[in-house]
């Protein structure tokens, strides 16, 4: 039986990422679903639903123009200066076509304040290039229309092909040891959970800001030794680092803005997702 596609028709900016194909992957039996990619590879310039897109030299309103989206993910990485830019320009045509954006945001919009998690509405402060980056564009979409917006704050996200586990397997394999952060208390999650959680925020027509991190929270360093053992590396050696004396958070709470019980996440089944 084939799957029924929606009415949305969804660019996702940024769909040769890592979370930009897992969120394609999840909604393209459902919607009609096209992405951007930004360096030339057969894989992606075989699929006609792919534009290819550089933000820092190529104008965004050709492929709006073309896709005629009625929402726009945005998973984009690259140089902030052009990417603020290129945002701008996604963020006017939003508001002009009365459309809506997701945009994936940060925990790291909260990297200044160390003393406690953060929920949907706290202000926003950091100390970072990142975080300060991430709250201009955060700021600016705010500006639109409420029901217009959805602004998603992720923690650190893993899944089977994220580039925190394949970094953590090359330095296993490269005997180079793997830094934790004894002292940092963080949420995570999945891939694979965040993809479920934009689907409903797209079928609902959820607006606002959403905190897609676990429910609970870990240390950084105790976290990422469960990892490693749940994925059978044996080899692994770890070297700690010490920002601080003391204990730092870096979490996104959800608080106001929940998702239902089955779309919720916690750190040990982040782990059981790497049961071999």
């Amino acid at each position: 039986m084939l799957k029924k596609e929606g009415k949305h028709r969804i660019l996702i900016l940024g769909v040769s990422g890592f979370l930009g194909h897992a969120i394609y992957r999840e909604l393209c039996p459902y919607f009609k679903t096209y992405g951007t990619y930004a360096t030339s590879n057969s894989q992606w310039e075989k699929n006609h639903q792919f534009f290819q897109y550089n933000f820092e030299e190529d104008d965004v309103y050709e492929i709006l123009d073309v896709v005629k989206p009625t929402i726009i993910i945005s998973a984009l990485r690259g140089d902030f200066a052009t990417q603020f830019i290129a945002h701008k320009h996604v963020a006017e045509y939003v508001f002009t076509k009365k459309l809506k954006i997701i945009f994936l945001s940060s925990a790291n919009v909260f990297d200044a304040y160390s003393k406690y998690p953060s929920y949907e509405l706290d202000k926003t402060l950091s100390d970072s290039i990142y975080g300060h980056f991430k709250i201009k564009i955060e700021n600016m979409l705010l500006r639109l229309p409420k029901n217009q917006v959805a602004i998603l704050r992720l923690p650190m996200v893993f899944g089977k092909q994220s580039p925190r586990i394949q970094e953590i397997i090359q330095n296993i394999s490269e005997n180079i040891p793997i830094e934790v952060f004894p002292n940092l208390i963080m949420n995570v999650t999945t891939d694979s959970k965040v993809t479920l959680q934009i689907h409903y925020i797209i079928n609902r027509n959820k607006s606002g800001v959403f905190h897609l991190g676990s429910t609970d929270l870990v240390h950084h360093d105790e976290f990422i030794k469960e990892l490693t053992n749940t994925l059978n590396l044996k080899k692994a050696v770890y070297k700690q680092v010490y920002t601080t004396n003391d204990d730092r958070y870096l979490a996104v709470l959800p608080k106001y803005n929940l998702l239902p019980k089955n779309l919720q996440i916690q750190s040990q089944d982040v782990l059981t997702e790497f049961e071999i």
